[in-house]
């Protein structure tokens, strides 16, 4: 079959497409080519640049398109939805990336607990402001993790390893699943008022859609910090912004962003927060994994299989 792949993908996944015969197109296109084409191909492949909006997935549905792959966990940039109702499954890869994006947390955590990006940058100033750097310990603090996937456990896994307490809110997450966790299970309100450290792990969805604003923000410790490893949106840039100014919680790590490349970013100029350019699953290891599983997952629903990572699933009728 033919499968198309419109955003950069391990050699490994499209070595996988082509041991089983299958036709490989690689080709970054952008959206007004890629809506006269996607009809002409069985398969879709693509990362978080491609835009499978609705005109794409109904294109591909009057075509033979069968299967939409996300070589990553979010899916926001597919119409999941439309697609089930013309009968092409979602697939992803929410394992691919686990480590990688829980280690960056852990990294965003230290960064902001030992000032290593200002120590940093006075050092190469040649400035010595090591009185000015006073930080603290991960070990005894309290983190609090909102969402308890895959993402959520791993970064739970390795913050007891720094001797952190953890809690976790979630509207999918039990007592049991806390406990094998090691967490324990609170309200968000809770979590924010009693957490040292809040770490996000959530898909941007009208549910989770600016979970922190204002009113959440003002529930925070002065002395906690914020980590945004998940994706842009969950957080109310502009109430950040301001409570960061006025130093009412102790800083912010962000990751991920409303707009990217953020336009006028707002944080900086801010001493208080550390930012990476979306690179959560910008690993080797990451990279390759995300796109090996993806593709297995798609070469399944070709072989007309049922997918372990079915996104849609609830929508088929």
């Amino acid at each position: 079959m033919k499968i198309l792949i419109t955003d950069k993908m391990a050699d490994e996944a499209i070595q996988l497409f082509k041991d089983k015969g299958h036709e490989v197109t690689y080709d970054e296109m952008d959206a007004d080519i890629l809506l006269k084409e996607i009809p002409n191909f069985d398969a879709l492949m693509v990362r978080s640049r491609t835009k499978a909006i609705t005109e794409v997935v109904n294109a591909g549905a009057n075509g033979n398109l069968k299967v939409i792959g996300r070589a990553g966990v979010g899916v926001d940039n597919i119409d999941i939805e439309t697609a089930a109702n013309k009968g092409i499954k979602v697939v992803n890869s929410p394992t691919g990336s686990t480590g990688s994006v829980a280690e960056l947390a852990i990294a965003h955590m230290l960064a902001l607990a030992r000032f290593i990006p200002r120590a940093d940058a006075s050092m190469k100033n040649e400035d010595w402001i090591k009185k000015q750097l006073k930080g603290s310990e991960l070990q005894g603090k309290n983190l609090g993790l909102i969402g308890s996937g895959h993402i959520s456990q791993h970064v739970s896994k390795i913050a007891q390893g720094f001797g952190m307490n953890i809690f976790v809110y979630s509207p999918h997450c039990t007592d049991e699943k806390a406990k094998k966790m090691g967490a324990v299970r609170l309200g968000l309100d809770e979590l924010l008022k009693k957490s040292d450290f809040v770490s996000l792990h959530i898909p941007n969805t009208k549910d989770s859609h600016y979970i922190i604003n204002e009113k959440t923000l003002s529930l925070m410790k002065p002395t906690a910090f914020l980590i945004n490893c998940a994706r842009g949106g969950v957080v109310e840039e502009e109430a950040l912004y301001k409570v960061l100014k006025e130093q009412r919680i102790a800083g912010a790590a962000i990751d991920v962003f409303e707009e990217e490349p953020p336009k006028n970013n707002l944080f900086s100029k801010l001493d208080n927060v550390v930012m990476s350019p979306h690179i959560g699953a910008s690993t080797n290891e990451a990279q390759i994994r995300a796109g090996t599983i993806c593709a297995e997952q798609m070469i399944k629903v070709l072989n007309g299989e049922t997918p372990d990572f079915w996104v849609n699933k609830k929508f088929f009728s």
